[in-house]
């Protein structure tokens, strides 16, 4: 499950300008959780007690890459959006070893605020999304639809970038 969401998510970053990458990541992200919201409770929602994931697999490699394009996003967008942490206290040991031992040789010039600055992309995306899946913003589906791009749009405003104009797919 979790590789379908990272194929969709991965594939659809091909726009050289960080504002449109975010963009479009956002809404590939939004539309596998509306094609797929089992899976996405599966991934994000609450455990089953007492599992244990195994460790390595195909879920962790996709989980992983998933991980790595949300940073390649923050990385892209760090130039424009480092004033939103000019007085960041953030430090390495403020995320785990193992998200490090992947973001940071992938990204040998974004500081510890940049990480957090994925944390906040991903926050804004998953949040709505989020609403959306679990039934929580009730209004029609083309009012969400337009809703969800007018908060990716001040999502990509507030990182400094310049969003994408045009329509970005929804389903």
């Amino acid at each position: 499950m979790y590789t379908s969401l990272a194929d969709a998510a991965q594939g659809s970053t091909n726009d050289p300008d960080p504002g449109a990458q975010v963009q479009s990541w956002a809404h590939a992200v939004r539309n596998w959780a509306l094609a797929n919201p089992e899976g996405f409770r599966l991934i994000f929602g609450e455990a089953v007690p007492g599992y244990i994931a195994p460790t390595g697999g195909a879920a962790l490699e996709a989980e992983l890459r998933f991980c790595t394009g949300l940073t390649a996003l923050a990385a892209a967008a760090w130039p424009s959006a480092a004033y939103l942490y000019a007085d960041s206290e953030i430090q390495w040991s403020d995320f785990e070893s193992d998200l490090l031992d992947l973001v940071r040789p992938a990204f040998p010039d974004l500081p510890p605020a940049g990480v957090a600055l994925s944390v906040y992309i991903w926050g804004q995306v998953h949040g709505l999304v989020s609403l959306e899946i679990y039934g929580h913003l009730r209004t029609p589906k083309p009012s969400r639809d337009k809703l969800f791009r007018e908060q990716m749009t001040r999502l990509v405003r507030s990182l400094g970038l310049v969003p994408k104009a045009g329509a970005f797919p929804d389903l």
